[in-house]
């Protein structure tokens, strides 16, 4: 066995960043496709650990750094949002919600019902749906353990993070050749076209921007006042009914810092560094993330989970392009969207905004988008996901379990 440090760590992950760069600059498919750097780097290592591991060749890394980056991301989308533009995605936001809230329902509804006739534990099913599909990897995990001990469901953790893998993958994927169905049918803004009053920090992630180290060093101190009242906020409201995840704690914290200091008069945010950092701290962490990946877990799914993981992959994609896309307007926009929903659909935030990068990069930028996702999977998704689960719960199948 293999055992990467700190330093090997991230001198591997900027590798899968630079991989998946010149796989997408070279590889017709995956440009055409829309697929993000990295995750198409990320993919080709994970296929490659696996490969060494049949022959008893095990790498492991060191993670240590995947929830840093992670926190340090949302941070940035906080200190990104004025609040004068987040009174433009009023309207967008509750009508993406809607959408959202929609998704869930079905996935369960699916879950349950596909289990069912599979002769499994409709729990299970319930764990291949919004759980582990919408709430990702620590959300699985937190419920996988629920699952365990109250209702006695063996190896549910397992199931849950080899579900949440799934979708990690799959929603990375599939996100772009959907965009691409879609703007085929709308008119694009065009990546030339100068729209000066859009910020296009995270539509057009490889715009080059003028910084100065000054500079920097204010929002680096910006992001990590971030992270610190952010963690100390999440860790004031464990136990209560206010407890929420610490990233949306973290997104919360930039939020106030960018308005307050506006509001003030103080200090204005300088969004080219944030946008930079930003984009870094999200490349770095799906590459983290991706290359880290067990696909042996995924291997050893039971053919009957994975007839249940595959049929939510095409519902994703189907209620992304029919529904997700019409209620947003049928325009490049609701596109981009739908490409986004895709991303924490089926994996998580992150990926979302990949996805939405990889088409905004090629197709021109879409402002609303950027303020839409993130504040729909930060703020909402796992309020509304576990206030879905618990209804489900409430069911008088589960109840006699």
């Amino acid at each position: 066995m293999l055992q990467l440090d700190f330093y090997g760590t991230l001198v591997a992950a900027s590798l899968v960043l630079l991989l998946g760069r010149g796989l997408v600059t070279r590889v017709g498919f995956l440009r055409t496709y829309n697929i993000p750097e990295p995750v198409a780097g990320g993919l080709v290592v994970a296929l490659t650990l696996l490969a060494l591991r049949s022959l008893d060749i095990e790498v492991r890394f060191d993670t240590s750094l995947q929830t840093p980056l992670m926190l340090a991301f949302f941070a940035t989308i906080g200190l990104s949002a004025d609040f004068a533009s987040l009174k433009k995605g009023g309207r967008v936001v509750g009508v993406f919600l809607l959408a959202v809230v929609a998704l869930l329902v079905i996935q369960n509804a699916m879950g349950i019902g596909l289990a069912t006739a599979l002769g499994l534990d409709p729990l299970m099913g319930l764990l291949t749906g919004s759980i582990t599909l919408a709430g990702g990897h620590g959300t699985g995990a937190a419920w996988g353990a629920t699952f365990s001990e109250k209702f006695g469901l063996a190896s549910a953790s397992e199931l849950a993070m080899a579900s949440a893998t799934f979708g990690l993958v799959l929603g990375g994927l599939i996100g772009g050749p959907v965009a691409r169905l879609l703007i085929s049918r709308v008119q694009t803004p065009g990546c030339q076209q100068e729209k000066p009053r859009l910020p296009k920090g995270f539509e057009q992630p490889n715009k080059e921007r003028s910084i100065t180290s000054f500079s920097l060093v204010e929002t680096l101190a910006l992001i990590a006042v971030s992270l610190l009242t952010g963690t100390l906020l999440n860790g004031w409201l464990q136990g209560t009914a206010f407890e929420l995840p610490t990233f949306v704690c973290v997104l919360f914290v930039g939020v106030v810092l960018r308005n307050g200091l506006s509001a003030l008069g103080v200090y204005q945010v300088f969004e080219r560094e944030v946008s930079v950092l930003g984009n870094v701290s999200l490349s770095l962490f799906l590459a983290i993330a991706l290359m880290s990946l067990k696909l042996w877990d995924l291997a050893a799914l039971a053919l009957p989970i994975f007839i249940i993981l595959a049929a939510q992959t095409l519902v994703m994609a189907l209620f992304a392009i029919f529904v997700t896309f019409r209620m947003m307007g049928s325009n490049y926009d609701a596109a981009v969207l739908a490409a986004g929903h895709c991303g924490f659909g089926l994996g998580a935030t992150p990926t979302a905004i990949a996805n939405m990068q990889a088409v905004t990069q090629r197709y021109g930028p879409s402002q609303i988008s950027f303020l839409v996702v993130p504040m729909v999977g930060a703020f909402f998704i796992d309020i509304v996901n576990v206030i879905v689960i618990k209804l489900y719960l409430a069911l008088p199948f589960f109840v006699a379990t």
